[in-house]
């Protein structure tokens, strides 16, 4: 027998074995197609990638997590009433209710930051009035200026005897044990979301991020949104700040905030942490703002917040203005945008210029031409980087969170929104769009004939990896 005829039947096997076991996934078809791609046409590597990243390590590790789920959902059931005032937008509250998510609940206030400052004060300033619980959640801390007087200020309360908890993301976060030591010793817990070590690659996919960004005080005060804890969002503190918007809200709206951070801290420290008055207490005041919180992971094929963009893009009537640092739709939502703009929805896109990852931002641009085609108005923020991830529809749906507009933070992130319901958090959102677009370029068909053939050609073979970014 010849090493070519070996050859020929161990490919034939290799390619059958891979098609089989990667059908069998039932993924979405050009996920499925792009794995197949990449395992045929470069096998070890793709082999390797599937071993770290593929959806089989997923489906190990969601029957932990379920557990978690299942045991919060019935502390939290009891103590979350639904509201009368959401039966406008009847249709798009009940998708987080239809995949065992809450209900909009009142907030007695609703602040949103535009600029890392004033939300790094609000966040420091509900830190130090803590008294009983502070629990924090982030996909990247960084022990800069504005991560130290975070954790000092955390230390400071854990030693007045407050309960301090902390997950860090094991894969964006880059924190040293020196500098987490003393924030132990002064008796808060600290636990890694799916930390990354070689000893563990066998057991863990390295992609499965934790990219939410919490921060919950006593309760009753809860913070979400796009910033991180790094100087690089702040202009006081870095002179290449990034624009990004935050969300604080206080009241019962706070409470399906709190039940996320128990379900991750009850996957990542094992620890059910107790649902009573001290973690979810009876607001003052009536609050006047409707706020839903949906979250969203691959620990189920729920993908609510794929759900809810969809939804809230084909509901709207008179506007969607979108702004995404990374902007990578699959057809279901690039279908929902184009018809959109054909149904007399006026649709805005706006986008960074220059990204933080070059391979997104050819995939982002690959899909312009169509949009611009359809009358879609796309502007590219150029003063810096923006990372705002939020959503403006009609004159009464706003969404704040901290997904991307892509697949991964789709299918592959756990990630949360909130759904302001009203015209008051609207119009703030507009006035900052509109700040935004004035510093911002609009594109033109122009813009893009202008574009090398090599830049075009890129952008064309990066979306051709778009379901994998």
């Amino acid at each position: 027998m010849s090493w070519w005829l070996v050859y020929t039947v161990a490919a034939v096997v290799w390619v059958i074995g891979n098609t089989i076991v990667i059908v069998m996934q039932r993924r979405p078809a050009a996920s499925t197609i792009a794995w197949l791609f990449v395992m045929v046409s470069v096998p070890i590597v793709g082999f390797l990638a599937y071993l770290l990243i593929g959806p089989l390590r997923l489906e190990r590790r969601k029957r932990k997590r379920s557990r978690s789920k299942r045991l919060v959902a019935e502390g939290v059931r009891g103590l979350a009433a639904l509201e009368a005032r959401w039966a406008a937008h009847h249709q798009l509250a009940m998708l987080s209710i239809g995949v065992g998510g809450a209900p909009p609940l009142r907030a007695e206030s609703v602040e949103i930051y535009v600029d890392g400052a004033s939300a790094y004060d609000a966040i420091l300033k509900a830190v130090a009035a803590a008294r009983d619980h502070i629990h924090v959640e982030y996909y990247i801390w960084e022990a800069d200026t504005i991560g130290t007087q975070l954790r000092d200020r955390l230390i400071e309360r854990a030693r007045a005897g407050v309960a301090v908890r902390v997950i860090l993301d094991g894969t964006g976060c880059r924190l040293s044990r020196a500098f987490l030591r003393p924030l132990r010793e002064a008796g808060a817990t600290v636990a890694w979301f799916n930390p990354v070590h070689l000893w563990t690659l066998r057991r863990r996919r390295i992609d499965f991020r934790c990219h939410r960004k919490i921060v919950i005080c006593d309760g009753q005060v809860g913070f979400t949104g796009g910033m991180n804890i790094s100087d690089l969002h702040s202009a006081k503190l870095s002179d290449q700040y990034w624009r990004d918007t935050h969300l604080r809200v206080t009241g019962t709206a706070v409470w399906p905030i709190q039940r996320l951070f128990f379900e991750d801290w009850y996957y990542v420290a094992e620890e059910l942490i107790p649902v009573t008055l001290a973690t979810a207490p009876p607001p003052e005041h009536e609050g006047e703002h409707l706020v839903q919180i949906v979250g969203s992971g691959p620990d189920t094929m729920d993908f609510a917040l794929h759900k809810l963009f969809f939804t809230a893009i084909t509901r709207a009537t008179r506007r969607v203005w979108l702004t995404t640092p990374y902007f990578v739709p699959d057809d279901a939502l690039l279908a929902a945008l184009l018809t959109a703009v054909l149904r007399g929805v006026d649709v805005r896109v706006l986008v960074p210029k220059r990204g933080d990852s070059r391979l997104v931002d050819l995939a982002a641009r690959s899909y312009f031409p169509e949009l611009l085609e359809a009358r879609v108005r796309i502007y590219e923020y150029e003063p810096r980087f923006i990372h705002a991830k939020t959503m403006i529809c009609d004159e009464d749906i706003s969404i704040v969170g901290t997904a991307n507009f892509d697949n991964r933070s789709f299918r592959l992130d756990f990630e949360l929104a909130a759904v302001l319901f009203g015209e008051t958090a609207n119009r703030m959102l507009t006035e900052a769009f509109e700040r935004d677009v004035r510093d911002s370029h609009e594109l033109v068909h122009a813009d893009l004939a202008k574009l090398p053939f090599g830049r075009r050609l890129g952008a064309s073979a990066a979306r051709l990896l778009s379901p994998l970014l």
